[in-house]
């Protein structure tokens, strides 16, 4: 929390993880090619999903029971039968922290690696401008080609009515900014940026013959519509027209028994269209699991800010759609040959705190929760770092966003000198041990 008053970079709190030596020359080979962030937008409860706690005191374990994983020793909760199946696919961190328990600066931490520049309901954190979000690298890193290189399925991340800062480009300027999707349901994808004063262009993309008849109008329309457009949207209208780039958001050429084991959810077949956009060549996907922290009745796929009936909502709606959408998505990539090439991470900003409030839920914890990441060259079934006996803070190898972002780009290929020369700064230190 000091470390957040003072506005530090988490680059600046590294001397904290545990072998740091080891991790100061991460290898120089790399098979990954694109990014599939998973960002579980509110916090998950960390203890009741991937770190049990089943010998702590009642007040802190919750009802779910521990079940055993593909690794001897590791165990999950009940609630994730599918990833308790495939945890020899990726790796488990256990030991992430931050240094803030607002999410729009958590959030802001967790997608850049700095605290600088990050917004909370109480306003800046310090009077800095936010550093470039994880995506942004990743883009400004890859080769240039006519789709975006970071591309965001789902809305901006926002807490109350205050969008984040963490999201952009920063510096690195519009083009590297996020490209957004949004599903819509049935087999209809929305490309919101294009909308044009005077014109409305939803992208609305729901059968094929739907698709052509609109494709056909914006066709006729382009050459009186762009000379009025920004170069962002620009480039969104010649994403729409373009015919290969366009078979990317093509839901409906799915087979409908795919369509179902990813789950017809919001979640699971964003995650699909993902799978669908990094074989079309978009180097950074980022899958926001909703646009707002609450979980609300009325909110699909709702957020992950439990801090009522926690238990309830991940019985029952929760922990079942992102158990089912990552495994299809995990199984998905190893049957179609991609996940050798691509790195994907599923993590919220922060995890839930190990004692239970008064009303069925968990607060905001930002001392320890943790991640997936598979992929891309990361050494599956591998877990770094443990929790202590309430899961309350890192046992071992404590690390932070910061670092688990170098390890991103590094399994990228992209080193600090190479960063440098780009005009960027790595976040972190490389988790080497999972190279």
């Amino acid at each position: 929390m000091a470390g957040a008053a003072m506005g530090l970079d988490l680059v600046s709190f590294s001397h904290l993880m545990a072998a740091r030596s080891d991790r100061t020359n991460p290898p120089t080979g790399s098979a990954a090619q694109s990014v599939i962030l998973v960002w579980l937008w509110g916090g998950p409860a960390h203890t009741d999903l991937f770190d049990p706690k089943p010998s702590a005191p009642t007040q802190f374990r919750g009802p779910f029971d521990p079940i055993a994983t593909r690794i001897p020793g590791v165990r999950f909760t009940e609630l994730l039968p599918r990833l308790a199946e495939r945890n020899d696919k990726f790796a488990l961190i256990r030991s992430l922290h931050s240094f803030h328990n607002d999410h729009g600066v958590a959030g802001t931490i967790g997608l850049t690696g700095s605290i600088t520049g990050a917004l909370g309901l109480g306003g800046a954190v310090n009077n800095g401008t936010s550093r470039p979000a994880l995506g942004s690298l990743v883009s400004k890193a890859a080769k240039a080609s006519a789709l975006p290189g970071y591309l965001v399925v789902g809305g901006r991340l926002q807490q109350g009515k205050k969008v984040i800062a963490g999201e952009s480009a920063a510096h690195l300027g519009p083009n590297h900014d996020p490209f957004r999707l949004e599903y819509r349901g049935g087999n209809s994808v929305e490309i919101p940026t294009l909308a044009v004063e005077g014109t409305m262009i939803h992208g609305r993309l729901a059968n094929r013959d739907g698709l052509r008849q609109k494709l056909d109008g914006i066709n006729r329309a382009a050459d009186r519509i762009a000379p009025g457009l920004d170069a962002h949207r620009s480039r969104a209208l010649a994403l729409l027209t373009s015919p290969d780039s366009r078979k990317a958001f093509d839901l409906a050429s799915e087979p409908e028994p795919l369509r179902r084991e990813y789950g017809l959810t919001r979640f699971g077949q964003s995650c699909l269209l993902a799978r669908r956009l990094v074989q079309a060549g978009v180097p950074f996907v980022q899958v926001n699991w909703s646009d707002h922290v609450e979980a609300e009745e009325d909110a699909g796929d709702g957020g992950w800010d439990l801090h009522y009936r926690n238990f309830q909502i991940l019985q029952d709606r929760l922990a079942p759609n992102f158990d089912q959408g990552m495994a299809a998505l995990l199984d998905d990539l190893g049957r179609t040959g991609l996940l050798e090439s691509t790195v994907v991470v599923a993590m919220g900003e922060f995890g839930r705190s190990p004692k239970i409030n008064d009303k069925a839920g968990r607060d905001h914890w930002e001392h320890c929760y943790g991640a997936f990441i598979a992929g891309g060259g990361i050494k599956p079934g591998f877990v770094l770092g443990s929790s202590d006996a309430t899961g309350g803070h890192p046992r071992d190898q404590a690390c932070t966003p910061g670092d688990l972002g170098a390890t991103v780009l590094s399994a990228l290929g992209v080193q600090i000198e190479q960063a440098a020369g780009m005009g960027f700064q790595i976040p972190g230190q490389p988790l080497s041990f999972l190279l």
